[in-house]
């Protein structure tokens, strides 16, 4: 694969490199940003996997306006944009003609140099990912959905870079043979903290708010969240700066759907972060022309309510709500 350094300082490269070939043998390129004296670990962070999440994008921008790199010790390896496909097209996936088996690249993890379009792009990144002693994956949730951060529940290097991080909400999720179906149904072995977990790399999964334009909240949440993953593995001088240690819940791979399309209207007083009983009303789908009711929209289950969609046109399937739930320990 072919390398173009555009930068190069003392304790800082930005190294473009090719990530595939498109059929017309146009190059997929990114860049990749290193910072560090490179005597320490290694943290490798990476952002737009899926283009229109581009808080964190803008994250690892802000990071690298405040970051001295001298004063990291170690290598701290970023790519604001893994997936230049996606991010041209503002969309969560690529279209068929571009990689009609694998449209999602966070479901090819670690990758195949010798795959499909995605899987390549991955096994390239693979090369830095793989390399290093932590990962942070950068996604950005819908605007409506409480900031959180998604960790493997059997790893405790994992949670503890997730309690660093400084979200409203932790999320542990259970992988593999712990797994419900519909994690295997929907491909989840394919994740980049999946496969890092696999090979022993702890790897946390922050989900920003707010999809397809750069919220300041958002942002600040990524860059200050990346600076205690930093503190925590001793790259960079002082502690995490946290409020405490954030609520655990377990990830809720289902959501309620809706049943039809229409109009969804949220019922006032219905917020992200509140605890919520099964069966509690949260919305009304109905017909815009008839009128008529199509789905009394009910939590499926007891806990914490971290996503609402108030994007009020709905296809039947969409997600309306996402419940959260209490986590024993």
């Amino acid at each position: 694969m072919s390398t173009d350094t555009v930068a190069d300082e003392s304790a800082y490269t930005a190294e473009r490199i090719t990530l595939a070939r498109l059929p017309s043998g146009v190059r997929i390129q990114t860049t990749v940003h290193t910072y560090g004296d490179g005597d320490g670990p290694t943290l490798y962070v990476q952002a737009a996997q899926h283009g229109r999440e581009i808080n964190g994008t803008a994250t690892l921008r802000r990071l690298h306006e405040r970051l001295d790199p001298t004063e990291v010790s170690g290598r701290l390896v970023a790519v604001p944009v893994a997936d230049p496909l996606t991010f041209d097209r503002v969309s969560y996936t690529t279209d068929e003609p571009i990689d009609s088996v694998n449209g999602n690249m966070n479901r090819v993890w670690p990758g195949d140099e010798s795959g499909t379009l995605h899987e390549r792009m991955a096994a390239r990144l693979w090369e830095f990912a793989g390399e290093a002693d932590a990962i942070v994956d950068l996604h950005t949730a819908g605007r409506d959905s409480l900031t959180h951060v998604v960790f493997r529940e059997d790893d405790p290097e994992a949670r503890r870079l997730a309690e660093v991080f400084g979200t409203d909400l932790l999320l542990a999720e259970l992988a593999e043979d712990d797994a419900e179906a519909e994690w295997h149904d929907r491909d989840f072995g394919g994740k980049l903290r999946v496969a890092a977990s696999v090979e022993g790399v702890p790897s946390i999964t922050p989900e920003l708010a707010h999809n397809k334009e750069i919220v300041e909240s958002a942002v600040e949440a990524g860059v200050e969240g990346t600076l205690n993953v930093l503190r925590e593995l001793g790259m960079l001088p002082g502690a995490p700066e946290t409020d405490g240690t954030p609520p655990c819940y377990r990830n809720h791979l289902g959501r309620v759907r809706a049943e039809d399309s229409g109009l969804f209207r949220v019922d006032p007083g219905t917020e992200i972060g509140q605890t919520v009983e099964s069966g509690e009303h949260v919305g009304t789908l109905y017909d815009p022309t008839s009128y008529e009711v199509l789905q009394e929209v009910e939590t499926d289950r007891a806990g914490v309510l971290y996503t609402v969609t108030r994007e009020s046109t709905v296809v039947a399937g969409d997600s309306l709500v996402r419940v959260a739930l209490p986590l024993d320990d």
